[in-house]
């Protein structure tokens, strides 16, 4: 399942930001989510130094949006490694499936917000680095 695209298994979205005096709005929708949001859940008040995630997703889809504050996450599909950074509301971070990740570097009033294109399935967590290696080789 390995891919050398690694840009086509993650990449940054742009997410337009309406607004004037009073404030602004940002809207998630079809299509600049490339699926069907089936869950939505947020990471909120991580300790300083925690890191989170330390998984990857046999099918699972996601965009992260850090909608407060700031995180960055270590990315990695079995053959290429890079880290990003989310800081504005206005960036996505597109997740196929089959990538490792691991989130860290929480400021403290950081909100993550991860929409999915399925509910919860403990089955399609690769949760070993080690197994997930083996699965993409």
């Amino acid at each position: 399942m390995k891919s050398d695209d690694f840009s086509a298994q993650q990449y940054l979205i742009d997410i337009p930001v309406f607004g004037d005096t009073r404030g602004s709005l940002a809207a998630l929708e079809s299509p600049l989510i490339p699926f069907e949001i089936q869950r939505i859940y947020y990471i909120f008040g991580t300790s300083p130094g925690v890191r989170r995630g330390f998984h990857a997703h046999r099918r699972l889809q996601q965009v992260a949006v850090c909608v407060h504050g700031a995180c960055s996450f270590l990315l990695d599909n079995g053959s290429h490694q890079t880290t990003v950074h989310l800081d504005k509301p206005s960036t996505g971070l597109y997740l196929g499936h089959m990538i490792w990740r691991e989130m860290f570097d929480f400021s403290p009033d950081c909100v993550l917000v991860v929409l999915a294109d399925s509910i919860y399935d403990e089955s399609d967590y690769i949760r070993s680095h080690a197994e997930f290696l083996r699965c993409c080789g």
